[in-house]
């Protein structure tokens, strides 16, 4: 499976994948067939960002 790191980390995070793909600018479907390619370190560490700043977003909350 590609990108084991990153749907993991979503997992952790207790997000769901449309809440990354809202953020990385594209829907749920389209968000969910990119991950079946290796991502970039970019696009890795975009995603981590996101990740990063929901988690953050729910703590202020």
């Amino acid at each position: 499976m590609k990108n084991l790191d990153i749907r993991e980390e979503v997992k952790a995070a207790n997000l769901k994948l449309w809440q990354i793909a809202e953020r990385f600018g594209c829907n749920d479907v389209t968000f969910s067939k990119k991950l079946r390619r290796e991502f970039t370190p970019e696009q890795k560490a975009k995603v981590r960002q996101i990740i990063a700043d929901l988690v953050k977003e729910r703590e202020e909350a």
